[in-house]
């Protein structure tokens, strides 16, 4: 298949594409590139794609999504069988202080997403969503059952919106969605403004790592290889209309137009000392921990439910925290 990947440049959509070219599909990445977090490893992850891929089964756009024309010329050249949206403005804290580079990326650049798919009559688009949409949520472990309209971050809410947009549009037009709740990503090629990368780094400088919620959180740590096979196999299975679905009782995660959506975690969430001792094992020296309050907008515990993964696709994520952090360390020493 001829796949676009949005986002390739970033941590899981450079994954994501790598994982697709190693099946044997085409893969056209489209990425701005920003400097959100250091261009450098995102030059990086580019360069390994192009340096791997088979011959003419790799194409790079550089443009951002905001900027239709840039957009609507890649599918005007391209006829995709799929669409895997990951690009988007990640982050809960750089929210706080910029929503409009969220407004941007992950409001407009969806809507325009939206239309190329609609008009050129793509197959099927999946996107990224995110477990922060559970906000205020404490009913564990999150179900997509579940009502999600008490989103705790300006983040979470355009992933939201992300989700609601797509099924006004798989309603009115027909365009199969498939949105993934991504439950706290790590692993090699990582962000560097996420815990495991920052704890990395000052544990091996002699540094103290920030603890909030003074270590007290709750997290399913999902390795970034699980996300991935989440993704394709998401993809893979074109979105249908839910024959038993029941406007009287509507369920969240399903409908009588082509959408769904599912959880993508490690359904065994672990305490953050848990895993701060998994990445000191793999490192081989302890972490001076300073003990911090709970930040605004952050969630005290997460917990995906998969069954609704396991039943529709077949997939439940298996890596355990000791060996996905091992994975990570090993990948750290390396690249730096």
């Amino acid at each position: 298949m001829k796949i676009l990947v949005t986002g390739n440049a970033g941590f899981i959509g450079f994954h994501t594409a790598k994982k697709l070219l190693e099946r044997g599909d085409e893969v056209v990445g489209f990425d701005c590139v920003n400097d959100y977090y250091d261009v450098g490893l995102k030059e990086a992850r580019l360069k390994l794609l192009q340096e791997t891929a088979p011959k003419d089964k790799y194409h790079f756009v550089r443009a951002n999504l905001a900027d239709k024309a840039a957009l609507n010329r890649c599918f005007d050249e391209h006829r995709f069988d799929r669409v895997i949206h990951l690009a988007a403005q990640a982050g809960v804290r750089h929210s706080l202080s910029h929503p409009e580079d969220y407004v941007e990326s992950n409001i407009i650049g969806f809507t325009h997403m939206l239309e190329a798919c609609r008009h050129h009559r793509t197959p099927h688009l999946t996107y990224a969503s995110t477990s922060s949409v559970y906000g205020a949520n404490t009913n564990m472990p999150f179900s997509e059952h579940h009502g999600v309209n008490h989103p705790l971050q300006f983040y979470a809410a355009t992933k939201r919106a992300n989700e609601l947009m797509a099924h006004a549009y798989s309603n009115l037009f027909a365009l199969p969605t498939t949105g993934l709740r991504f439950f706290t990503v790590y692993g090699p090629w990582g962000r560097p403004d996420m815990a495991l990368f920052l704890f990395t780094k000052n544990i091996l400088a002699g540094k103290p790592i920030q603890l909030f919620n003074n270590g007290n959180h709750m997290r399913d740590f999902t390795y970034v290889a699980d996300i991935v096979e989440g993704v394709i196999r998401a993809s893979d299975h074109i979105a249908t209309p839910d024959p038993n679905w029941d406007s009287n009782n509507p369920d969240p995660a399903t409908s009588s137009a082509p959408f769904r959506l599912y959880n993508i975690g490690n359904n065994n969430p672990v305490n953050l000392s848990e895993y701060v001792a998994a990445l000191e094992e793999a490192l081989g020296k302890k972490a001076v921990k300073e003990l911090l309050p709970l930040q605004p907008g952050d969630v005290p515990n997460t917990y995906a439910d998969v069954s609704l993964l396991q039943k529709t696709l077949g997939y439940k994520p298996e890596t355990t925290v000791q060996e996905g952090v091992k994975q990570f360390v090993e990948w750290y020493k390396n690249y730096y």
